[in-house]
C-alpha cells in the first residue's frame, strides 16, 4: 500500500467505497518534523481555508477528503515545499501525522485530487473569500492597488505571445495576471489573461465590475448626489493605466483613479512646495515636500478631464508627478497610497521567491475562443521596425544639433564638421522618408485581428488556468495567514521590518514538535521544540498564549489545539 501506510483497514474500506473519507485520528508521537506549521492553523482557518470547502467542492469517496487536501496544500506552501513532486522527498509518514492520518497523499494522488477540485467551484470559492476579506477589512478595501504580473513560460507545448518582463529586461513568452491588493498590500484576487489586452481594458471589463459588487461601505446614490466630490472607492496603479479617457469614464461611475503622470515637461518652482506629514501603510509618518495644482489632461476633447496634479520634490531636486481624480482627499492622503504602491511590488517579489508564484501546476493547454482579439503579427513587425528606425533617427538628429550649435567642436575642423553635417542631413531625410513609407504600409494593416485570422504558424493555445487559479487562491490564504502571524510577533521581536518577522515565523513552521492527543479532555497538545535563543523562545511562548485564546479545534475532530513549548 506504500511507505508508512499503517492503517490498512481504513484504506481497504476507502478503496471499496465503504467510507467517504478517513477520519483524522491523532496518536501520541514525539519529534514530528515540520509540526511547527500547526501554529499557523488558527490563522489559516481564520483566513477562510476551510470556510466554504464543503459548499463549493466535493471529491469521490476515498481515503483523503477535501479538508485533508486543503490542509496539506496550505502546510506545504507555508513550509516552502516548492512543488507537489518535492513532497516525495519528505517523509510521508511525518506529514501524515500532521493530518491525523498514516501518511500524506502521494504525488499522483494529490495531482488527481487537485484536478477534481479545480472546477467552476474554485472560481466561486475565490470570489466568496475575496468578499469576506473585504467585508472584514473595509478600510483597506477602500483604496486598492492594481498591477500586472508577467508569468514567464519556458515550455514548448504552445507558442505564447511575448511580453516585456521588466525584472529580466527581456521580451519572453509569458501570460499576464492582474492582481488586486488592498491598501495594506494584502492580495484580494487576480485576473488571468491568456491574451493580454492591457491594463486599461482589464480594469474596465474585469476588475471594476467585480469591485463594484464586492467593495464594502460604498456610498449610496443619495450620498453621491449630496456630495459632488465623494467617490465609491479609489484605484491606484502605475503608468500603464495612465489614460485621461479611463479617468473620465471612471469619474462618471464615481470611482477615483490615481497614478504617476506621463509627459511632464516643466518643473514647478521650489517655492511652491511645502512640507507635509504623510502616513505610511505600516504605521509611522514621513515628511514629504509636496505641491498641488489643477491640471487639464487629454489630447482629445472627448477625453479631456481636470485632475489634481500633486508633485513630490525629492532631495536630489527631482519632481515626481501624481495625477488623481479624488478631490475629497488631502495631498498627503493621495501621496501616501501612491508611494506605498511598492507594497504590492514587494508582495510579487516575496511570493515569487517563497511561494513559487510563477510555477505551473500542470502542463495542460486549452484552445482560445476564435473571436479573441490579438495584435496582427504583420502590424507588430512594421511597428517594431518603425520604432527601431525612429530611435536611430533621433540619435542622428542629436548629432546634427551638436554640429549645428558647435558644441564641443574644434574650430580648426569647420569644413570637416560642415561636411559631416551635410551627410547627416541626407541620412535624416532618407530615414524620414523610409519611416513615412513604413507608417503608410502600417496603416494598410489592421492592428487587431481575431485569433482565427492568424496565419497557421502564428496561432497558439492558452495554458490551462483552473488548477493554477485554485492553487494561487490557496497561496493567497497562506500569505494572509503568514502575514497575520508576522504582525503578531513583530512588536515582541522588535523587528523594524516585516521581513524580520516573516523570517521568524518561517523558522517556526519547520521546527519539530511533539503531538499528544487526549480524547478524554478533548485536547491536542502541540509541544514546540526549543528555538535558537532565549528571546525567540520567550516570543514563542507569548505567541502560544495568543493562539490558545482562539480555542481552535483541529478540522474534522473534537480536539482543541493547545500550544506550548517543550519547556512548559
Amino acid at each position: 500500500m506504500g511507505v508508512a501506510t499503517t492503517d490498512p483497514q481504513m484504506r481497504v474500506l476507502a478503496a471499496v467505497g465503504k467510507i467517504d473519507e478517513a477520519p483524522s485520528e491523532f496518536l501520541p508521537c514525539d519529534d514530528v518534523g515540520f509540526a511547527g506549521v500547526l501554529l499557523a492553523l488558527p490563522a489559516l482557518l481564520s483566513c477562510g481555508l476551510l470556510r466554504y470547502a464543503q459548499r463549493f467542492f466535493s471529491l469521490p469517496s476515498g481515503y483523503y477528503g477535501v479538508g485533508h487536501i486543503f490542509t496539506i496544500l496550505a502546510f506545504m506552501t507555508l513550509c516552502r515545499i516548492k512543488s507537489i513532486e518535492a513532497l516525495d522527498s519528505s517523509a510521508p509518514g511525518e506529514w501524515g501525522k500532521l493530518l491525523g492520518l498514516d501518511r500524506c497523499p502521494a504525488t499522483k494522488t494529490l495531482r488527481q485530487k487537485i484536478k477534481l477540485l479545480a472546477t467552476d467551484g474554485a472560481d466561486e470559492w475565490a470570489a466568496q473569500l475575496c468578499e469576506d476579506w473585504m467585508q472584514a477589512d473595509p478600510a483597506n478595501a477602500g483604496i486598492l492597488y492594481i498591477d500586472g504580473h508577467t508569468r514567464v513560460y519556458h515550455g514548448s507545448q504552445t507558442k505564447l505571445p511575448r511580453h516585456h518582463v521588466a525584472r529580466q529586461r527581456l521580451c519572453m513568452s509569458a501570460t499576464a495576471d492582474y492582481w488586486v491588493n488592498g491598501f495594506d498590500g494584502l492580495p484580494f484576487f487576480k485576473v488571468n489573461c491568456a491574451v493580454d489586452p492591457g491594463m486599461i481594458k482589464v480594469l474596465e471589463q474585469e476588475i471594476v465590475p467585480t469591485l463594484e459588487k464586492q467593495v464594502p461601505d460604498q456610498p449610496t446614490d443619495a450620498d453621491l448626489a449630496a456630495d459632488a466630490h465623494r467617490m465609491r472607492f479609489r484605484l491606484v496603479f502605475d503608468r500603464e493605466g495612465y489614460s485621461p479617457g479611463l479617468f473620465k469614464r471612471m469619474n462618471v461611475k464615481r470611482i477615483a483613479c490615481q497614478t504617476y503622470r506621463k509627459f511632464t515637461t516643466d518643473d514647478w518652482p521650489e517655492e511652491a512646495f511645502r512640507p507635509h506629514r504623510v502616513k505610511l501603510i505600516m504605521g509611522g509618518e514621513a515628511e514629504m515636500q509636496l505641491a498641488e495644482r489643477g491640471t487639464l489632461i487629454g489630447s482629445k476633447s472627448s477625453d479631456q478631464i481636470w485632475v489634481r496634479e500633486i508633485r513630490k520634490l525629492t532631495a536630489s531636486g527631482r519632481q515626481i508627478a501624481i495625477v488623481s481624480t479624488e478631490w475629497g482627499a488631502t495631498p498627503s492622503e493621495i501621496a501616501g497610497p501612491q508611494f506605498g504602491r511598492w507594497y504590492q511590488e514587494n508582495f510579487f517579489k516575496y511570493a515569487r521567491e517563497h511561494f513559487i508564484l510563477d510555477r505551473l501546476i500542470d502542463y495542460q493547454i486549452e484552445p482560445i475562443d476564435d473571436t479573441t482579439q490579438v495584435v496582427n503579427p504583420a502590424w507588430r513587425k512594421l511597428d517594431g521596425e518603425i520604432r527601431k528606425r525612429a530611435a536611430q533617427l533621433a540619435r542622428r538628429k542629436i548629432k546634427l544639433c551638436d554640429l549645428t550649435l558647435g558644441k564641443g567642436l574644434d574650430p580648426q575642423l569647420i569644413e570637416y564638421h560642415m561636411a559631416k553635417a551635410a551627410m547627416l542631413r541626407a541620412e535624416i531625410e532618407k530615414e524620414t522618408a523610409a519611416i513615412d513609407a513604413l507608417k503608410a504600409k502600417r496603416k494598410e494593416n489592421t492592428k487587431h485581428i481575431e485569433i482565427k485570422e492568424l496565419p497557421e504558424e502564428d496561432r497558439f493555445q492558452k495554458l490551462a488556468h483552473r488548477s493554477k487559479h485554485f492553487i494561487d487562491t490557496l497561496k493567497i490564504v497562506a500569505y494572509r495567514a503568514e502575514t497575520a502571524m508576522a504582525n503578531a510577533v513583530r512588536d515582541p521581536l522588535g523587528a523594524h521590518h516585516q521581513d524580520e518577522a516573516r523570517s521568524y515565523v518561517r523558522t517556526l513552521y519547520t521546527t519539530d514538535a511533539n503531538l499528544h492527543p487526549d480524547p478524554s479532555s478533548g485536547i491536542l497538545s502541540v509541544e514546540i521544540h526549543s528555538l535558537a535563543t532565549p528571546k525567540d523562545n520567550r516570543i514563542l511562548k507569548e505567541l502560544c498564549g495568543q493562539l490558545n485564546e482562539t480555542r481552535t479545534r483541529y478540522p474534522g475532530t473534537n480536539l482543541r489545539m493547545l500550544y506550548k513549548t517543550v519547556s512548559d
